[in-house]
């Protein structure tokens, strides 16, 4: 039998709950009138809210209040509001509204290898695909394989991932050896693990990069997990977390056409205090001012989490072959790649996607009923 009230107080500006589990939950009147279902309330054809809170006073108090038999063990609020309106809540509706839903993410190290899909089967299966895009919610990353090595192929990710999202320099980046190239990627020399596009206000979060052909000796894929990590700091040095979330860093990117440029603290953090984004990126990292206060606390700071970014027990190593693409979490998987050991031809594309359509796509599987 599901958890159901078993009694309501009126208080002054809220009902006050009690379940069977003894548990309480205050529900102020202002929520219930504001979130009230009915077709009075909101749009029938499309479910959005119609009611403005402004029509009713901010001292709003219910003229009754009743707790009814739902069925199915459920119980059902009813409330009259001094204007004539009703509203109903059953408990198991309010029950569903008491926290939003959260996604436990799998944090891991250097001895976590990425699941493999199949490109195909990620494409044309909905549930291969509703199988991949949760793997990659919780751990941020995955490869497919089997993909096509035709260039700007990775075009056919956005039937799943939502539409590319276009950032300066190129819509699809090539990268391989360039001497004309605007960044370290394009030389032979190794990349050290960092995110892209730090020097943007919002980066792009999720970056597919495509491995069209890769005959080259070295060149090893690297991931690090930067949320994990930072959990792992945070722990350890609670202080030190602090400063890489406060202390403004300069991030810059730039071509003989562009140039981007953002200052933003290296750790974000989301409401609950959780990280929600790293900006690791040391090509792009310029100098932080002198007038910065806290600088020899950042820079104490910064340098234990480069010194963790960079140790082996923390980076996840393998070869990336033409044909296969590596997903990473753009706000939260730092990537980059061993030095290039021959001239061997190596060609490796990679695009970007939005986090927000990649979940929106696994929630439209579900509510469509394709899964």
């Amino acid at each position: 039998m599901p958890d159901a009230i078993s009694s309501l107080t009126r208080n002054a500006d809220a009902l006050s709950a009690v379940w069977r589990s003894g548990e309480r939950t205050s529900l102020p009147y202002l929520w219930l009138r504001d979130n009230c279902g009915c077709s009075e309330c909101r749009v029938v054809q499309t479910s959005e809210k119609r009611f403005h809170l402004f029509r009713v006073p901010g001292n709003l108090t219910p003229q009754q209040v009743g707790l009814e038999h739902a069925g199915s063990g459920d119980e059902a609020i009813s409330i009259d509001w001094p204007d004539g309106h009703r509203t109903r809540y059953r408990s198991s509706e309010i029950r569903g509204f008491l926290s939003l839903p959260r996604l436990e993410l799998h944090y891991w190290d250097g001895r976590f290898q990425p699941r493999r899909f199949d490109y195909r089967r990620f494409l044309e299966n909905d549930h291969s695909a509703a199988e991949l895009i949760e793997e990659f919610l919780r751990t941020g990353v995955c490869v497919l394989v089997d993909a096509p090595t035709e260039p700007e192929s990775c075009e056919a990710l956005a039937a799943r991932l939502g539409p590319i999202r276009e950032v300066l320099f190129e819509r699809i980046h090539n990268v391989k050896v360039d001497p004309r190239g605007y960044n370290i990627a394009h030389t032979g020399l190794a990349v050290a693990p960092h995110n892209d596009f730090t020097s943007y206000s919002w980066p792009p979060n999720v970056q597919a990069l495509h491995m069209l052909v890769n005959e080259c000796e070295g060149g090893e894929s690297v991931v690090v997990d930067g949320f994990g990590l930072l959990n792992e700091l945070r722990a350890d040095h609670p202080d030190m977390f602090d400063v890489l979330c406060a202390v403004p860093v300069p991030f810059r990117i730039f071509s003989e056409e562009h140039e981007c440029y953002a200052v933003k603290p290296m750790v974000g953090l989301d409401i609950g205090g959780e990280v929600r984004m790293v900006r690791f990126n040391t090509a792009q990292m310029q100098a932080v001012p002198l007038s910065e206060p806290r600088l020899g606390d950042f820079y104490a700071a910064y340098h234990e989490l480069s010194r963790r970014v960079n140790s082996p027990g923390a980076q996840v190593t393998f070869r990336l072959e033409g044909g296969q693409i590596l997903l990473c979490d753009g706000h939260r998987v730092l990537h980059g790649r061993t030095a290039l050991r021959s001239d061997g031809r190596r060609h490796l594309q990679d695009a970007y996607f939005e986090h927000d359509n990649v979940r929106n796509h696994l929630r439209w599987l579900r509510l469509s009923g394709r899964i």
